[in-house]
């Protein structure tokens, strides 16, 4: 690391340039480092932060090009017989062979963030022989925005640059794979757009039977395994004080991408996690379904529920937490009272149960998925402001998310199955 950062204070752009240019021919070069020092020297103004990205995305896209040829003209007999040599051996290329079935080319985008991958992916895309037009489309642009994101943050994060790139370079791993899943249910949804939209409408039709019924609580049972899990992760994190990184990358970004003039914009934001707000949004959601509900008594029955459950499982969670937080150093207090987050829990629960009556009960698709993406960006601007104020750490915001998930979707099965036992008992 200190002879290419040395090399890079030298020769700046010369050395970015074949640095990522020779990594992508599968050479053991540490481009995330490359790049963030990179944008660190930026920081500094010993370099263009325009002309950086410019030499850094074309040295990555000719290195890809190179890649593919070679694999084109090669093909897959030579590497299976002698890839293992350059890291490209017959269980690696089983591998990417698994991401390009599920995907499409499309991961070559996501795959320059997941090291290990990116480094043969140009040549896979040649033994495939994926077109070279589409190859070089995401190729190409995947090398620009990758570049992109790393010398950006280096010139974000600056002298802290060293400390966190290794942290920063973890999260994108875990973010990339999370939006390789979403690439492949986009791409799904698009292949199959026509039978998906008339699956849809049976299902908005009969959604009401016995059998439908059955399938979605099995569906919100899988949602309930997740939410688990996440919740046992975070739990193990909390205990081990594991979240350290995590909470300064964030508020750290933050504090950096959102200066003073943004101050109006995250006082409103606080404004909707208030309680009044959820009680307002509550009311709402009580008057929604008194308007279109069909099982009126046992919806109100679980709004309230939540509600006030929400209310009470949220303060159970926080003394126990209390409780048995770790120790940080010398200090005799826990490091919080604040895990899981009490804003972040009730908002959590108190709009989704909102989006979940009116996707049950408004036979729109469109509609579900616009108050659906609506929420979420909701969720991540309200954390964001409650970040950006200092009033809670990143982690105990995202523990309350995840906590108020695991509280939602059990109403959810609760009340859907009692529902279905209604119409069991009917039928």
């Amino acid at each position: 690391m200190d002879f290419i950062t040395s090399y890079l204070d030298q020769h700046g752009y010369f050395v970015l340039f074949f640095a990522l240019l020779l990594e992508l021919l599968a050479l053991p070069i540490p481009g995330e480092v490359v790049m963030g020092y990179t944008g660190y020297l930026v920081y500094q103004g010993q370099l263009n932060w325009f002309l950086s990205i410019l030499v850094a995305g074309s040295g990555s896209s000719i290195g890809m090009t190179i890649s593919y040829w070679i694999g084109f003209k090669l093909g897959s007999p030579f590497f299976e017989k002698h890839g293992h040599r350059f890291h490209l051996g017959p269980e690696r290329l089983k591998k990417v062979s698994q991401w390009f079935s599920a995907y499409g080319n499309k991961v070559i985008m996501i795959a320059y963030y997941i090291p290990g991958v990116r480094h043969i992916t140009g040549y896979f895309s040649g033994i495939t022989q994926i077109p070279f037009r589409s190859y070089v489309l995401f190729a190409y642009g995947g090398a620009f925005i990758w570049v992109s994101v790393f010398i950006t943050l280096g010139k974000v994060l600056g002298p802290q640059w060293e400390q966190f790139h290794g942290a920063v370079k973890k999260y994108l791993v875990i973010a990339s794979v999370i939006v390789a899943v979403l690439i492949g249910v986009i791409y799904v949804i698009k292949k199959y757009k026509v039978q998906i939209k008339e699956g849809t409408m049976v299902w908005i039709n009969l959604f009401h039977t016995q059998r439908r019924a059955g399938v979605f609580i099995v569906g919100i049972l899988v949602v309930i395994l997740g939410f688990v899990l996440l919740m046992i992760g975070l739990i193990q994190d909390f205990l081990a004080n594991e979240f350290n990184d995590f909470n300064e990358i964030v508020v750290l970004l933050v504090s950096l991408i959102f200066n003073n003039s943004w101050e109006p914009f995250m006082l409103f934001l606080l404004n909707f996690g208030l309680q009044k707000v959820l009680i307002a949004i509550a009311i709402v959601t009580f008057l929604f379904i008194l308007l279109k509900g069909r099982d009126k008594l046992l919806e109100s029955m679980f709004l309230l529920i939540i509600f006030v459950g929400g209310e009470l499982y949220e303060e159970i969670l926080r003394r126990f937490f209390h409780q048995i937080a770790p120790l940080h150093g010398k200090q005799t207090e826990p490091i919080s009272y604040s895990f899981p987050s009490e804003q972040s829990l009730m908002a959590f629960v108190i709009y989704g149960f909102f989006i979940f009556m009116l996707v049950r009960h408004i036979k729109s698709a469109r509609v579900h998925t616009v108050a659906t993406i609506g929420v979420l960006i909701l969720f991540i601007l309200m954390a964001i402001s409650r970040v950006y104020f200092k009033i809670q750490l990143p982690s105990d915001i995202v523990a309350g998310y995840v906590f108020g998930g695991v509280w939602l979707s059990i109403n959810i099965l609760l009340l859907e199955s009692l529902r279905l036992m209604r119409l069991m008992a009917r039928g």
